[in-house]
């Protein structure tokens, strides 16, 4: 698990070991054990190691035999040993143990399509010097993340956004597209960040650059629902465990300790049970509750592992603090409006005491039909519709509603009908809410963006016909790599701790999409097949409880611990003069939460958003040495090279 940074140039644009090095710096969190570094002319890669395979010997950069090749890797191949037999058998020859050499040889072997042949969570770079190309790749789900940007010529990427704004080269400038997206979803869009020009490569993408030429990127996998109507659902059970006893399996490789978070919910009690099925020792595992004891789950944590015999580590949360808040809003890179981020990051730092990488149970709602929420479209699509003109009638009602009048946002939900209507209920702000909310400067840049239609081809691709698989694909596509897998990669990396995803292994997925939909939602009851596969590996108390989800008291701290600091944040003159919000909108939103509404959601994305705004917007993140622009490094020799690893600097000396 590393951070990795890089900059391309064409031919005569020199890159410096203080840019890469700067950058690199910047992620000092995701690894904390080792960096490395290679510079060359136009080329420059470097990576913070927190060392997981080969502890002593699996340095980055890793080059193939004739030192042509190089790459740098974020993340886990869990199939590296395979691959390297097999490599090995055709005269590859390997200097370390490392999954990340294994890259640099199936390159050589099969080029861009190597990527194929990778099991696991990844984002990577490769620089072949033969072609001049730069390669970018991200893992199929988007489990580890990959910024990058072009400026003045250059290719510029980099595990998080922030390694990005310590070059000159970024400017600093709202992407108002992504804000509006971000008040609808809480997040910003897969392809775009929150500053304009600094762009996400998207999962399942590849990001391919020759010097003096665009970026091409291309996408190389894709999940199809395929359903699998012959296949019997006892055939169907046995199947999927297999399956995900591969998959945990997989994610357990190590040379470093593994533990497990565990929610006492469905999902992480299963991942938990796996690993105890085949680890000898006991599973350490780790879980996070509140003093509030509606939103307290530990109790059901603590049974699944007294049941599992597992070394179980808890912690209870008070409040939040607004100290904690302003740390977050570093390490999340961009505005994030999911609060749950407080206790991921919480955990997460429990568990980094113990060990170094955690199984999580994330991805078992999106994978196997989970959420409520489908049960809801469920119903929704059994009632009788009603006639457009009353629908109509009904929404022209709810806007004669004053913003913020009781009953007036059910009856425009009420109002719209099919994939408008599931939108609405996925979404925070409603257009009507944004243009309350923004004055009239930003309103417009805010409201010319439809958050909506992205969302809405998505709901069209996913190979299924089934309005199920639909939902499913656009979580998979979205909420997942937005949201849910944002938060625990950013959580973690804080703590510099490696979180593996078992139930998104991307095998175990392909496998999952051929269940059909009556099986995965079946008779108002979700996840029934994966349920069926459990069963006997964990207490059916477990299995058939209720699912709580990992909800955060925010509502009561903002009444209570932080109500001060919310109000002194968000109407402060330092967030009021950047004329972004209406501040008398904020005060009606402070003073309806006060009486009860359920708006903590809508003031902890205010929050995130000004937050980050004192971080990233309000400071010079630039490196000091790389203010005034760069000159020639003195560390690196007279052809640009800086190479940590002796023995490639050998290679390049004696002209290999």
């Amino acid at each position: 698990m590393c951070g990795i940074a890089g900059i391309a140039g064409s031919s005569g644009q020199l890159v410096h070991h203080a840019e890469i090095k700067a950058m690199c710096d910047a992620l000092v969190h995701r690894g904390p054990d080792d960096d490395g570094y290679f510079v060359q002319g136009h080329v420059g890669m470097g990576m913070r190691r927190l060392s997981i395979i080969d502890v002593d010997n699996g340095q980055q950069p890793a080059w193939n035999e004739n030192g042509d090749i190089c790459v740098v890797l974020n993340g886990e191949i869990y199939n590296h040993h395979a691959l390297r037999l097999e490599l090995a058998g055709r005269g590859h020859v390997f200097r370390t143990r490392s999954d990340t050499e294994v890259i640099v040889h199936l390159y050589e072997e099969m080029g861009e399509a190597c990527v194929e042949r990778l099991r696991g969570m990844f984002a990577f770079a490769i620089w072949d010097r033969r072609q001049d190309v730069v390669l970018l790749v991200r893992d199929r789900l988007g489990i580890k993340p990959l910024y990058y940007s072009e400026a003045n010529g250059r290719l510029l990427f980099a595990s998080e956004m922030k390694a990005l704004l310590q070059l000159p080269d970024i400017q600093k400038e709202f992407n108002w597209a992504s804000a509006s997206y971000f008040f609808s979803f809480l997040s910003t869009p897969a392809n775009e960040s929150i500053l304009k020009g600094i762009h996400k490569l998207q999962a399942g993408c590849m990001l391919r650059f020759a010097s003096g030429a665009k970026p091409q990127i291309k996408q190389y996998w894709d999940i199809q629902f395929t359903p699998d109507h012959e296949r019997s659902e006892a055939d169907t059970v046995a199947q999927l465990r297999e399956s995900l006893d591969d998959a945990v399996r997989c994610c357990m490789v190590s040379d470093v300790p593994v533990g497990a978070f565990l929610s006492g919910g469905l999902d992480s009690s299963s991942v938990v049970a796996l690993m105890a099925k085949q680890q000898q020792t006991a599973v350490q595992t780790f879980s996070i509750g509140f003093a509030d004891a509606n939103y307290d789950e530990t109790r059901f944590a603590r049974e699944v592992a007294l049941a599992l015999g597992t070394k179980h580590h808890e912690l209870i949360l008070q409040a939040s603090t607004a100290e904690l808040m302003q740390e977050l809003a570093w390490f999340l890179d961009e505005p994030f409006g999911d609060s749950s981020v407080i206790p991921t990051y919480m955990v997460s730092q429990l568990a980094s005491k113990s060990v170094k990488v955690i199984l999580s149970g994330d991805g078992g709602d999106e994978v196997f039909a989970g959420y409520d929420k489908y049960l809801v479209e469920e119903k929704d699509r059994t009632r009788p519709r009603m006639p457009r003109a009353l629908c109509r009638m009904i929404g022209t009602l709810s806007s004669l509603l004053p913003e913020g009048a009781k009953g007036r946002n059910y009856l425009r939900h009420l109002a719209l009908q099919g994939m408008d209507r599931y939108l609405d209920a996925s979404s925070l702000y409603s257009i009507d809410q944004k243009t309350a909310l923004f004055t009239a400067q930003f309103a417009e840049q805010v409201l010319a963006c439809d958050a909506w239609r992205e969302a809405t081809g998505i709901l069209s691709r996913s190979g299924d016909t089934h309005w199920l698989s639909a939902l499913q694909y656009h979580d998979i596509k979205t909420y997942l790599p937005l949201d849910i897998l944002t938060k625990v990669d950013r959580m973690s990396m804080a703590n510099s701790l490696e979180v593996r995803v078992p139930l998104l292994d991307h095998k175990l997925l392909e496998f999952a999409a051929t269940i059909p939909a009556a099986m995965r939602l079946k008779e108002g009851r979700t996840k029934h097949i994966f349920k069926e596969a459990m069963r006997g590996a964990l207490p059916e108390a477990i299995i058939d409880r209720r699912k709580q989800g990992f909800a955060v008291p925010m509502g009561h701290w903002f009444r209570a611990d932080l109500n001060d600091y919310v109000h002194e944040l968000l109407l402060s003159e330092r967030c009021l003069a950047r004329g972004i919000f209406q501040a008398d909108y904020i005060r009606k939103l402070l003073a309806l939460h006060e009486q009860g509404r359920p708006l903590a959601q809508h003031l902890w994305v205010l929050i995130s958003f000004e937050l980050w705004c004192r971080r990233f917007m309000d400071q010079n993140l630039v490196n000091v040495a790389l203010r005034n622009r760069v000159l020639p490094d003195a560390s690196a020799d007279k052809r640009g090279i800086l190479v940590r690893c002796p023995e490639i600097l050998h290679n390049y000396s004696e002209g290999r």
